[in-house]
């Protein structure tokens, strides 16, 4: 074994990422000793969508933490290739979520090491452990958990709202929030926000498609960006040239309220995303590609993010995906019936559904036969649409709801039309 791998397998299964003074153990998880072995033998294991080896001109100017000219593409973009234009646009996305906003970014990589964790998947896990031992700072933090002492307070609190709001959109409670704002501005508790829900959407798709550990991951360190930045920020939140230069552009993109999509001028999730332009603007660019000459119906996707929204709890994506699926002549009857059980499902949305609701609730039991059935029904482009819409609504579930947005008028008056009353928490 190489020293890198060494220093990946010792510190993989002597770290503890939770401080002693933020044990929240209700659940029994693998150790990471249990996480190092499996990533040792993910990487034989077999993908359930293909990983091509990417052209040179694929690689230029792709946004990496590798050593430039190394060669070395993870498996979470490769297996993107489905959809050739969305390659790009998701390495910036993952690079952004980590290196962009305000926020130490060794603070959000332990995070979604604690989200790999909660989601019982060695491939996320071995990719943040390999992050934090890029640099002094991220090795100072697994030292820290190696020993199961504290961390700075501000990490502590992260990295707790890492796994509440992982096991539970609604974890987070109101003293909760409050601790939060002891160590952060509205933007920063955003930017914590878009981190669970980015690496909920990056370990959900990494699991459903069984994605093998690469060898290299094991035994190389990444090279980040170099990031300065202010690390004590005003107690309230001050707008930048950047949030009010994002702002203007996206009120004049905004199509008149009558051709959106639900017929809304601007959600409230973008509103509240916007407070961290660079991050919002990255995830835009990636989420924008995805229905590039898409197989599965708008539907039947639209029945995926509904049965994810219900099984999560979400009032406000249950909201909306209740309006778009109106917008679209789905009948009142069958929503009706929809909130009861699947019997009004036509074989093929139930077969979406179904493996949607599996992806959400457990992740880590997502089968080889359970994908063979998505994509015997919708092919190989097909199946990944569900995959990346179920992840996309485990994002956007822990987004809104975990943030309190209030659901858009229109939202509410089709939601009562339906089902003649507020909704209400099953």
């Amino acid at each position: 074994m190489t020293k890198p791998a060494a220093t990946f397998v010792a510190t993989l299964a002597t770290c503890v990422v939770l401080s002693a003074s933020a044990a929240l153990q209700e659940r029994t998880q693998p150790t990471l000793a249990d996480f190092s072995r499996r990533a040792s033998r993910s990487v034989s294991a077999t993908s359930r969508v293909p990983l091509p080896v990417l052209a040179a001109d694929q690689l230029r100017d792709l946004a990496s933490l590798e050593v430039s000219g190394s060669g070395l593409v993870p498996n979470y973009l490769k297996a993107l290739t489905l959809i050739p234009s969305s390659v790009r646009p998701y390495a910036n996305s993952f690079k952004t979520f980590l290196y962009g906003g305000t926020i130490e970014p060794e603070t959000k990589v332990a995070m979604a090491l604690q989200i790999g964790r909660e989601l019982g998947s060695p491939y996320a896990v071995a990719h943040m452990v390999r992050i934090l031992n890029a640099s002094e700072s991220g090795k100072a933090l697994l030292r820290h958990f190696e020993a199961n002492a504290a961390v700075r307070p501000e990490q502590d609190v992260a990295i707790r709202y890492a796994q509440s709001l992982t096991r539970d959109v609604h974890g987070i409670d109101d003293g909760r929030f409050r601790e939060m704002r002891q160590y952060y501005n509205d933007a920063q508790i955003v930017e914590l926000t878009f981190t669970v829900s980015f690496f909920n959407y990056f370990t959900r798709l990494s699991q459903a498609v069984n994605l093998p550990v690469e060898e290299w991951a094991l035994n190389t360190i990444p090279k980040p960006p170099s990031v300065a930045r202010d690390r004590s920020p005003a107690r309230v939140h001050l707008i930048s040239n950047a949030e009010m230069e994002w702002a203007a552009a996206t009120l004049a993109r905004r199509p008149a309220a009558s051709q959106g999509t639900l017929g809304i001028d601007l959600v409230n999730s973008q509103r509240a995303m916007n407070l961290v332009p660079d991050i919002a603007s990255a995830w835009r660019a990636f989420t924008s590609t995805l229905g590039t000459d898409a197989v599965v119906s708008r539907e039947i996707l639209l029945q995926v993010s509904f049965a994810v929204s219900s099984a999560n709890g979400c009032r406000y994506c249950t909201l909306h995906q209740v309006l778009g699926l109106r917008r679209l002549g789905v009948s009142i009857d069958k929503l009706l019936q929809m909130q009861k059980d699947d019997s009004a499902l036509t074989p093929r949305e139930l077969t979406a559904v179904a493996f949607a609701r599996k992806l959400t609730t457990a992740p880590a039991s997502v089968s080889d036969e359970d994908y063979r059935k998505l994509r015997s029904e919708f092919g190989e482009k097909g199946a990944l649409e569900v995959v990346l819409q179920t992840c996309n609504f485990a994002f956007m579930n822990r987004f809104t709801d975990n943030l309190g947005l209030p659901s858009e008028d229109e939202a509410v008056k089709v939601y009562r039309e339906v089902y003649g009353s507020d909704w209400k928490k099953k």
